[in-house]
């Protein structure tokens, strides 16, 4: 019930911030957008980490694979969101990336060995059906598409779905979370400030404060979330928790129903919706 809870916290925390990240991108280019979000909250990280982590013994065997993790989780998966919505645009892209969750599970099932019950994996179908629904809104949007950019928001699915049991392999050596975030986030950072010198010449990003407050702000809301992804993957089966995590757009929907207005598609958001919350129930219950 804990890993549930913590998925669901998650769930929230990363749908929230889809949110906030609209108000940024208002002053902001996405890319330098991550080079503002990500270090933001690395650097409240670092100040609170003497106290989050007082004494706690450094497991040394743990540090690579967090580190790893922290190269591609959140930082080369939102490189390749943007270039995926750029080559793309957002519905093919933000579909293709509903079906990370199969590849948590089959390596969940394959490399740690959990069990997959009947219910359990008719529950991540209807997940990941009802995100579907939720997200692909013009079916002209899905023909417009050139088949070597598929690989962009395909490979972010794959990465976004290894993810999870790594970090679990991670934890069962040094079962910390703070720390696991911790040394990922600082490798994130390193990843996203090196692209946007690559790209401006510069590691800090130039932009208005608007667009620096909002981009911190969302930065703390995903790192939030993270962190909490990564308690919920120690605390139970990744089988479990990673598809009540991959609901979160259902959040993202209804926060942006409440703040911007948007209510087209009611019913299908209604119908995408039910399909998500059956599909926890079924996980839930397997």
């Amino acid at each position: 019930m804990t890993a549930i809870l913590l998925a669901i916290a998650a769930a929230t925390f990363l749908g929230g911030g889809l949110v906030l990240t609209q108000f940024g991108l208002r002053h902001v280019h996405p890319l330098s957008g991550a080079a503002i979000s990500i270090p933001a909250f690395t650097l409240c990280f670092l100040l609170a980490s003497p106290f989050l982590l007082a004494g706690q013994t450094i497991v040394w065997s743990a540090v690579p694979i967090f580190a790893a993790v922290g190269l591609v989780f959140p930082a080369l998966l939102t490189l390749l969101t943007f270039a995926g919505n750029r080559a793309l645009g957002p519905v093919v892209t933000a579909s293709l990336g509903n079906i990370s969750p199969l590849f948590s599970v089959l390596l969940a099932v394959v490399l740690l060995g959990e069990p997959l019950r009947m219910w359990q994996l008719a529950g991540l179908l209807m997940i990941t059906a009802g995100v579907l629904v939720i997200t692909v809104t013009r079916t002209q949007a899905l023909r417009n598409w050139r088949t070597w950019a598929l690989l962009l928001p395909l490979g972010a699915a794959m990465l976004r779905g290894v993810i999870p049991p790594i970090i679990k392999i991670g934890l069962e050596s040094w079962p910390n979370p703070i720390a696991a975030g911790l040394t990922g986030y600082i490798f994130s950072t390193i990843t996203v400030l090196t692209v946007e010198r690559v790209r401006n010449g510069r590691f800090f990003v130039r932009a208005p404060v608007p667009g620096l407050l909002w981009f911190a702000v969302t930065g703390i809301c995903n790192g939030i979330g993270t962190l909490l992804l990564y308690a919920a993957v120690g605390a139970g089966r990744v089988s479990v928790v990673v598809p009540i995590i991959a609901a979160h757009p259902i959040v993202t929907v209804g926060l942006n129903m409440v703040v911007f207005g948007r209510s087209e598609g009611a019913l299908r958001l209604a119908a995408g919706a039910a399909l998500t919350v059956t599909g926890v129930v079924l996980i839930l219950v397997g």
